[in-house]
This record gives C-alpha cells, sequence and structure tokens, in this order.
C-alpha cells in the first residue's frame, strides 16, 4: 500500500499526455499498470530533472513513450484536468474523504489515511535485517537502509552534495535559490521550510508543553524531549559503521562521519564555508544576513542562535533546565550538560 502511494506521488508531476493518448486510449489494463509503475519509478515527487537522481539513458528514451500510453479516466468538472486514478483526482480537486476516527485528520488517498494510523496504534511493522530499527511506513525503512549501503542517489546538479533522502535534497535545493516561502505573521522571519516556521513560532508564544520526568526539562517540541531524555537513558541509537562510535544524536554522528572521510557537504555560497552538518550553515549564514530570529520577551536582546537566548534568558530568571542524573550538576546549555556526562562515562569527544 506503501508503494502505491509513492506510484500515486510520483506520477503526479510527470504526465503530460498527447490528445492522441485521449482519443485512441489503451484497453489493456495489465500493461496500463505496468506503464504507469515504469514511469512512477523514473523521477521523484516534487523535484525537478535538474535534481532528480541520476538515471540510465535507456529510461530517459523510453519516458516520452510511456507518457503517451497512460489513460486518464478521470476528468475534473471545473476545469481541463485529467487523471489516470481516482486518488490523483482527489488531490487535484482538493477533497479528503478518509477520515480518521480517532482524531480530525483527512486524507485524499486511503494509504495516507492507514499511515497515518500508525501513530495512534504505534505499530511498527517494517523493520530493518540489518539493526533494531523499525517504522511505521515502508518508505521510511528504504531511506534507513540506504544508512547501511552508503548510497546518495540524489544529486544536486548545483554543487554536487549528495544525500540518501529525497527530501533532504529538496531543502538543500532551497540554498541555492533562497526562497523562503513561509513568513511569520508576527515579524519579520520567513523560513524555506513550514516546519522550520513552526519551530520559530514558539519564540513568540513562549509554550513549553513538554517536560521531563526526570529533572524538569521543558521544551515546545516533543522531538528536543526525547533527544533530552537519552542524556538521562544513555541511549546512542546512531551508530558509525566504520568503527564502534555511537551517538545519542545524529548531527554528533555527522560530525564524527568526518573524522573517517572529510566529507563537508554543506557549503556557503557566499565565503565558500563548508560544513558537515545543515543546522551549522543555517547558524552561519546569518553572520551574512545579519539574521537574529531569537528574540527575548522581557528585553530587546536578540540573537542569531538559540543557545545564546538560552544563556541571556537565564540573566532572567536564572533557570538551568539541564541536570545531571548521577551528580545533580545543572547548567543552561545542553552542550554544557553533554561535556559534563563525558567525566561520568569517560567518553571522548
Amino acid at each position: 500500500m506503501e508503494e502505491k502511494c509513492s506510484e500515486i506521488q510520483s506520477i503526479l508531476p510527470t504526465v503530460h499526455l498527447s490528445n492522441e493518448a485521449v482519443e485512441k486510449p489503451d484497453t489493456g489494463t495489465g500493461r496500463q499498470n505496468k506503464k504507469a509503475e515504469d514511469l512512477a519509478s523514473e523521477q521523484p515527487s516534487g523535484l525537478e530533472p535538474h535534481y532528480s537522481p541520476v538515471h540510465s539513458q535507456t529510461e530517459h528514451t523510453n519516458k516520452s513513450a510511456v507518457e503517451s500510453t497512460v489513460e486518464r479516466h478521470f476528468a475534473s468538472t471545473k476545469c481541463d484536468f485529467k487523471a489516470c486514478s481516482k486518488d490523483i483526482m482527489a488531490n487535484h480537486t482538493g477533497k479528503k474523504p478518509y477520515i480518521c476516527d480517532d482524531c480530525d485528520f483527512s486524507a485524499a488517498q486511503k494509504c495516507r489515511l492507514d499511515q497515518h494510523k500508525a501513530k495512534h496504534t504505534g505499530e511498527k511493522p517494517f523493520k530493518c535485517d540489518k539493526c533494531e530499527y523499525s517504522t511505521a511506513k515502508k518508505w521510511h525503512l528504504n531511506q534507513h537502509k540506504l544508512r547501511h549501503t552508503g548510497e546518495k542517489p540524489y544529486m544536486c546538479g548545483e554543487c554536487g552534495y549528495r544525500t540518501a533522502d529525497r527530501s533532504h535534497l529538496s531543502r538543500h535545493i532551497v540554498k541555492h535559490t533562497g526562497e523562503k516561502p513561509y513568513k511569520c505573521d508576527q515579524c519579520d522571519y520567513s523560513a524555506a521550510q513550514k516546519g522550520t516556521l513552526d519551530q520559530h513560532m514558539v519564540i513568540h508564544s513562549g509554550e513549553k508543553p513538554y517536560a521531563c520526568g526526570e529533572c524538569g526539562y521543558r521544551t515546545a517540541r516533543n522531538s528536543d524531549l526525547l533527544k533530552h531524555l537519552r542524556i538521562h537513558t544513555g541511549e546512542r541509537p546512531y551508530r558509525c559503521d566504520q568503527c564502534d562510535y555511537s551517538a545519542g544524536w545524529k548531527a554528533n554522528l555527522d560530525r564524527h562521519l568526518a573524522t573517517h572521510t572529510g566529507d563537508k557537504p554543506y557549503m556557503c555560497g557566499e565565503c565558500g564555508y563548508r560544513t558537515i552538518v545543515r543546522s551549522s550553515l543555517t547558524t552561519h549564514m546569518r553572520t551574512h544576513t545579519g539574521e537574529k530570529p531569537y528574540k527575548c520577551d522581557q528585553c530587546e536582546y536578540s540573537a542569531s542562535q538559540k543557545r545564546n537566548l538560552d544563556r541571556h534568558m537565564a540573566k532572567h530568571n536564572g533557570e538551568k533546565p539541564y541536570m545531571c542524573g548521577e551528580c545533580g550538576y545543572r547548567t543552561v546549555e545542553r552542550s554544557h550538560l553533554s561535556r559534563h556526562m563525558r567525566t561520568h562515562t569517560g567518553e571522548k569527544p
């Protein structure tokens, strides 16, 4: 079902039919499905061909022949759009007939609803045969497996950056275009991704609904709480495939891997600065733009980095949310706690 959904997504931006194909439909259902599958494998959803993974010349040569044989049985009543499936038409019209029984979520495709339901059940049926990783989505498992193989099929045509994840390439491309369509309605901040804007918005609301039961640390994001809890549990899910190193945070693993490869895929277009971690490049870019999105709600102070705002806020409230579970040491910054924990574990950075 996951694969079917991926096929539908991939067809959307690439199917362009001639009038001849509409007038002379192919009545062979089996042949039609096969052609649609071939087409779906050729180009990732949402990417221009310039940034697509490398494919063989044969696949690109056959693409136009494939496009001309796909039938479009479903026609819009409001425009000239036609589609080869009901789900694609639902995407076009914006209708979301599939509704979750447990919350307000709705979807245009049944496979999307099935994926969503896994959030309620906690079921993770797709398991990696190389490690203990499991997930609710087959596509996530496929992306995870690339970590074991080292394959990076998605390449940027501008700078040669390569990645195993198509969505990472989409985010990377924005660095070349400079497009930031997501804008804050309370200040001048804008972002390339909606998730980044959502993270920014908590600066204005100040809400921190997620709390640690061990030390009282609070955060605006559940993902940050999950990362924080690894300080107490000692969990290190990110493992190096070239040595015995493991880390609690992916950014730490990325930095470690550079000791093996020397690879620094993220580059500043202004000055040539290169880094291992995408977030480091984002922070660096503010030295050129002068952007300071992190603002104090008690004075006029603003900062280009969140940790600088955290240090500043401690002057107002004296809060030290990061606590060592071994000895009770407390600090304003998570990085300080991470360094402190090495005095107990003996780990070398």
